[in-house]
Protein backbone atom coordinates (compact mmCIF):
# COMPACT_ATOMS: atom_id res chain seq x y z
CA UNK A 1 0.00 0.00 0.00
CA UNK A 2 1.28 3.50 -0.60
CA UNK A 3 -0.26 6.00 1.63
CA UNK A 4 1.26 8.93 -1.59
CA UNK A 5 -1.57 7.24 -3.82
CA UNK A 6 -4.69 9.18 -3.59
CA UNK A 7 -8.09 8.17 -5.89
CA UNK A 8 -9.77 10.41 -6.91
CA UNK A 9 -13.48 8.91 -7.71
CA UNK A 10 -17.23 8.90 -7.99
CA UNK A 11 -19.68 10.60 -10.61
CA UNK A 12 -18.52 10.80 -13.92
CA UNK A 13 -18.78 14.17 -14.53
CA UNK A 14 -18.47 15.46 -11.38
CA UNK A 15 -15.06 17.56 -12.20
CA UNK A 16 -12.32 15.21 -11.32
CA UNK A 17 -10.28 15.86 -13.95
CA UNK A 18 -10.54 19.44 -13.72
CA UNK A 19 -9.50 18.71 -9.97
CA UNK A 20 -6.82 16.67 -11.28
CA UNK A 21 -5.22 19.40 -13.40
CA UNK A 22 -5.43 21.80 -10.81
CA UNK A 23 -3.54 19.67 -8.19
CA UNK A 24 -1.12 18.84 -11.25
CA UNK A 25 -0.37 22.99 -11.63
CA UNK A 26 0.44 23.21 -8.15
CA UNK A 27 3.17 20.75 -8.80
CA UNK A 28 1.78 17.22 -7.17
CA UNK A 29 2.09 14.37 -9.66
CA UNK A 30 -1.15 13.53 -11.13
CA UNK A 31 -2.38 9.92 -13.64
CA UNK A 32 -5.04 10.61 -15.88
CA UNK A 33 -7.91 9.02 -15.97
CA UNK A 34 -7.50 5.13 -17.26
CA UNK A 35 -10.86 4.95 -19.02
CA UNK A 36 -10.30 8.31 -20.95
CA UNK A 37 -7.25 7.42 -22.45
CA UNK A 38 -8.34 4.33 -23.67
CA UNK A 39 -11.35 5.92 -25.18
CA UNK A 40 -9.13 8.17 -27.14
CA UNK A 41 -6.90 5.47 -28.32
CA UNK A 42 -9.58 3.03 -29.17
CA UNK A 43 -11.41 5.83 -31.11
CA UNK A 44 -8.32 6.88 -32.63
CA UNK A 45 -7.50 3.35 -34.25
CA UNK A 46 -10.50 2.01 -35.20
CA UNK A 47 -10.98 -0.66 -32.34
CA UNK A 48 -13.56 -1.77 -30.42
CA UNK A 49 -12.61 -1.98 -26.39
CA UNK A 50 -14.93 1.11 -25.76
CA UNK A 51 -17.76 1.18 -22.69
CA UNK A 52 -20.44 1.26 -25.17
CA UNK A 53 -19.71 -1.35 -27.71
CA UNK A 54 -17.53 -3.90 -25.35
CA UNK A 55 -17.30 -3.14 -21.73
CA UNK A 56 -15.53 -6.70 -20.65
CA UNK A 57 -12.51 -5.34 -23.10
CA UNK A 58 -12.96 -2.13 -21.97
CA UNK A 59 -12.53 -2.91 -17.78
CA UNK A 60 -10.00 -5.56 -18.55
CA UNK A 61 -7.87 -2.80 -20.65
CA UNK A 62 -8.38 0.00 -17.75
CA UNK A 63 -7.69 -2.60 -14.79
CA UNK A 64 -4.10 -3.59 -16.78
CA UNK A 65 -3.89 0.24 -17.51
CA UNK A 66 -4.21 1.02 -13.72
CA UNK A 67 -1.59 -1.33 -12.65
CA UNK A 68 0.90 0.25 -14.82
CA UNK A 69 0.11 3.25 -14.03
CA UNK A 70 0.74 2.00 -9.72
CA UNK A 71 3.85 0.30 -11.51
CA UNK A 72 5.04 3.43 -13.08
CA UNK A 73 4.52 5.91 -9.83
CA UNK A 74 6.10 3.51 -7.41
CA UNK A 75 9.28 5.78 -7.31
CA UNK A 76 7.93 9.40 -7.68
CA UNK A 77 7.86 11.26 -4.66
CA UNK A 78 5.46 13.03 -2.42
CA UNK A 79 1.46 12.50 -3.52
CA UNK A 80 0.22 11.13 -6.54
CA UNK A 81 -3.13 11.56 -7.55
CA UNK A 82 -5.48 8.91 -9.48
CA UNK A 83 -8.17 10.30 -11.67
CA UNK A 84 -10.08 6.83 -11.04
CA UNK A 85 -7.79 4.00 -11.07
CA UNK A 86 -7.36 -0.14 -10.31
CA UNK A 87 -10.60 -0.40 -8.04
CA UNK A 88 -13.52 1.70 -10.69
CA UNK A 89 -12.12 -0.41 -13.42
CA UNK A 90 -11.85 -4.29 -11.11
CA UNK A 91 -15.76 -2.80 -9.43
CA UNK A 92 -17.32 -2.26 -13.47
CA UNK A 93 -15.61 -5.75 -14.48
CA UNK A 94 -17.00 -7.14 -11.72
CA UNK A 95 -20.22 -5.85 -11.72
CA UNK A 96 -20.62 -6.38 -15.68
CA UNK A 97 -20.04 -9.72 -16.23
CA UNK A 98 -19.72 -10.74 -12.77
CA UNK A 99 -15.44 -11.55 -13.12
CA UNK A 100 -14.79 -12.06 -9.19
CA UNK A 101 -11.21 -9.54 -9.69
CA UNK A 102 -12.20 -6.78 -7.62
CA UNK A 103 -11.03 -8.40 -3.73
CA UNK A 104 -7.96 -10.03 -4.72
CA UNK A 105 -6.61 -6.55 -6.75
CA UNK A 106 -7.59 -4.48 -4.36
CA UNK A 107 -5.97 -6.71 -1.64
CA UNK A 108 -2.87 -6.55 -3.66
CA UNK A 109 -2.79 -3.06 -4.83
CA UNK A 110 -3.85 -0.34 -2.19
CA UNK A 111 -4.41 3.15 -2.48
CA UNK A 112 -4.54 5.85 0.64
CA UNK A 113 -7.52 4.89 2.68
CA UNK A 114 -8.81 8.35 1.83
CA UNK A 115 -10.66 8.21 -1.04
CA UNK A 116 -12.04 11.63 -2.67
CA UNK A 117 -15.46 10.93 -4.63
CA UNK A 118 -16.95 13.51 -7.10
CA UNK A 119 -20.96 13.44 -6.21
CA UNK A 120 -23.12 13.84 -9.03
CA UNK A 121 -23.45 17.46 -10.01
CA UNK A 122 -25.86 17.88 -13.26
CA UNK A 123 -24.68 21.15 -13.31
CA UNK A 124 -21.61 20.70 -14.65
CA UNK A 125 -22.38 16.92 -16.11
CA UNK A 126 -21.61 16.98 -19.72
CA UNK A 127 -21.35 14.43 -22.32
CA UNK A 128 -19.28 13.95 -25.15
CA UNK A 129 -17.44 11.44 -28.26
CA UNK A 130 -15.66 9.72 -25.24
CA UNK A 131 -18.45 10.21 -22.91
CA UNK A 132 -21.60 8.75 -24.38
CA UNK A 133 -23.46 7.96 -21.07
CA UNK A 134 -26.14 9.58 -19.75
CA UNK A 135 -26.62 11.22 -16.56
CA UNK A 136 -28.55 8.02 -15.21
CA UNK A 137 -25.62 5.97 -16.05
CA UNK A 138 -23.27 8.02 -14.23
CA UNK A 139 -25.43 8.27 -11.30
CA UNK A 140 -25.26 4.43 -10.94
CA UNK A 141 -21.68 4.17 -11.53
CA UNK A 142 -21.27 6.45 -8.42
CA UNK A 143 -23.76 4.48 -6.78
CA UNK A 144 -21.31 1.67 -6.75
CA UNK A 145 -18.62 3.11 -6.18
CA UNK A 146 -20.11 4.96 -3.08
CA UNK A 147 -20.65 1.36 -1.56
CA UNK A 148 -17.72 -0.27 -3.03
CA UNK A 149 -14.88 1.11 -1.44
CA UNK A 150 -15.75 1.04 2.08
CA UNK A 151 -16.33 -2.02 1.53
CA UNK A 152 -12.96 -2.56 0.35
CA UNK A 153 -11.81 -0.62 3.77
CA UNK A 154 -11.39 2.78 2.37
CA UNK A 155 -12.83 5.59 4.02
CA UNK A 156 -14.89 7.82 1.21
CA UNK A 157 -14.84 12.02 1.68
CA UNK A 158 -17.46 13.46 -0.61
CA UNK A 159 -15.93 16.51 -2.12
CA UNK A 160 -17.88 19.57 -1.81
CA UNK A 161 -19.86 21.35 -4.54
CA UNK A 162 -16.98 24.20 -4.69
CA UNK A 163 -14.69 25.82 -7.29
CA UNK A 164 -11.89 24.04 -8.32
CA UNK A 165 -9.49 26.16 -6.53
CA UNK A 166 -11.66 25.38 -3.41
CA UNK A 167 -11.83 21.49 -3.73
CA UNK A 168 -8.05 21.18 -4.43
CA UNK A 169 -7.43 22.99 -0.98
CA UNK A 170 -10.34 20.72 0.55
CA UNK A 171 -8.36 17.77 -0.61
CA UNK A 172 -4.73 18.68 0.59
CA UNK A 173 -6.01 19.82 4.13
CA UNK A 174 -7.48 16.22 4.74
CA UNK A 175 -4.20 14.67 3.76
Amino acid sequence: MSDRFIVLSGCSGGGKSTLLEELRRRGHATVAEPGRRIVQEELASGGTALPWLDLAAFARRAIALALADLDAMREQAGFVFFDRGLIDAASALEAHCGEPVLAALATQHRYNTKVFLTPPWPEIYAGDAERRHGFEAALAEYARLETTYPTLGYETVILPKVAVAERADFVLARL
